[in-house]
């Protein structure tokens, strides 16, 4: 049997270069004594996106930050885990880079949970856990004397040049539906012209930005703000996604249908108060997913060819990021599925308190059906709450110090 504590320190700095995020170099030194002096401890400033840009699109300053969405797993095996607690749950994290604290954010949205169980570990040991990185989001801070808040609701996508932090590019929506570029080496943002309709999505894709308009025509953007065509509009849907899954991208054309909600008859029509009638018709009125299409990028005949099958992978439609995973990582046993954030179900207030999901809800591209994530128990085990093993932790240096939200 090798023995993996003797291979050579060259071989194991290369490997950890290879490594995603800090997280795996962490655990990556864990494994023994020999690794964890073979490889440099990470330096978590490398994770933070701190530097100040002009404000878009007027004269201010802001400051960026990176959330990171990660599955973890239960340390034991499946036969093993509590048959009434999940094995696997998806959480996003925030780090503060005045105090190192992280706060604990709905994966799908940008909320933060208003507290945590009274048995919740703070410090969180990581090692303690199977851990893999889903995606991850950036999103724009305006600083003020008094506060720090967030400044644009749109996706904001960055690409770092050459591993240097301090030298990157960003990607947004701009409200006018244009692409707005910020590139670091001149600290402005540029309106991208290219518009023949509104942009709904971005994505970083294998180091390249790619953009999508509510036609489903998509483009990749260059760094000289030029725009380069690789895919016909897909006509249909009302909100179009880009997701990378398993390395393979992915167009999500969502369909709305306007709601009309029980008991929003009015009765001030027929007496002369149009205006009124409309604005209080309006109050009662909500956009509701009906149904999504998912397509596949053909890039020889530059269009998007309709799959009826996610290979039993779920796709994660958010607020400020897309990713996907599969039925084995997150331990459950049913997949092509969409999972997304769903206003409409929110506002009926669903039972079972929780703001923390039920916001979300889930489409089974198989079947056609569609509905609250509280319908799909298999997946609202893995938002909230915590399950039980996640307050069975011990202390280390791959911990993660847990703050509640003000």
């Amino acid at each position: 049997m090798a023995d993996w504590t003797q291979l050579p320190k060259e071989l194991l700095e290369l490997i950890s270069k290879r490594l995603g995020t800090h997280y795996d170099v962490i655990r990556f030194r864990s494994v023994c004594s020999t690794w964890r002096s073979a490889v440099t401890a990470p330096n978590r400033c490398r994770n933070r996106f701190a530097p100040r840009f002009p404000l878009l699109p007027i004269s201010s300053q802001f400051s960026l930050s990176k959330r990171s969405v990660f599955l973890l797993g239960s340390p034991t095996t499946s036969t093993q885990t509590n048959a009434s607690s999940p094995s696997s749950w998806v959480i996003k994290i925030e780090e503060d880079p005045m105090n190192g604290r992280v706060q604990l954010l709905n994966p799908l949205s940008r909320s933060r949970f208003d507290s945590l169980p009274d048995n919740f570990p703070k410090p969180l040991n990581l090692l303690d856990f199977r851990v893999l990185e889903l995606g991850e989001e950036y999103v724009l801070h305006y600083l003020t004397h008094h506060s720090v808040g967030n400044l644009y609701m749109e996706k904001v996508v960055l690409s770092c040049l050459d591993d240097n932090v301090n030298d990157f590019i960003i990607l947004t929506i701009h409200v006018s539906g244009k692409l707005a570029m910020f590139k670091s080496s001149v600290k402005k943002w540029a309106i991208i012209q290219d518009m023949p309709s509104p942009f709904d999505d971005v994505i970083l894709y294998k180091g390249n930005f790619y953009a999508v308009d509510n036609t489903g025509r998509t483009v990749v953007v260059g760094l000289d703000f030029e725009t380069n065509l690789i895919a016909m509009p897909v006509f249909g849907g009302d909100k179009k996604f880009l997701v990378d899954s398993k390395g393979e991208l992915l167009l999500v054309d969502m369909y709305l249908s306007i709601e009309s909600e029980p008991g929003s008859s009015s009765s001030s029509a027929g007496f002369g108060f149009v205006e009124e009638y409309f604005e209080n018709l309006a109050l009662y009125m909500n956009e509701r997913m009906v149904k999504f299409k998912v397509f596949k990028l053909d890039d020889a005949g530059k269009q998007w060819v309709e799959a009826k099958d996610l290979d039993d992978r779920v796709l994660f439609l958010g607020d400020g990021c897309t990713f996907s995973a599969s039925i084995e990582d997150l331990s459950v046993c049913r997949g092509n599925c969409i999972i997304y954030v769903d206003n409409f179900f929110y506002s009926l207030g669903e039972e079972d308190g929780a703001s923390e999901h039920c916001d979300v809800g889930v489409f089974d591209l198989e079947s056609g059906s569609i509905g609250p994530l509280t319908k799909f128990p298999q997946f609202s085990e893995l938002f909230w709450p915590p399950p039980l093993w996640i307050s069975s932790t011990t202390a280390s240096d791959a911990q993660i110090n847990v703050g509640e939200s003000a």
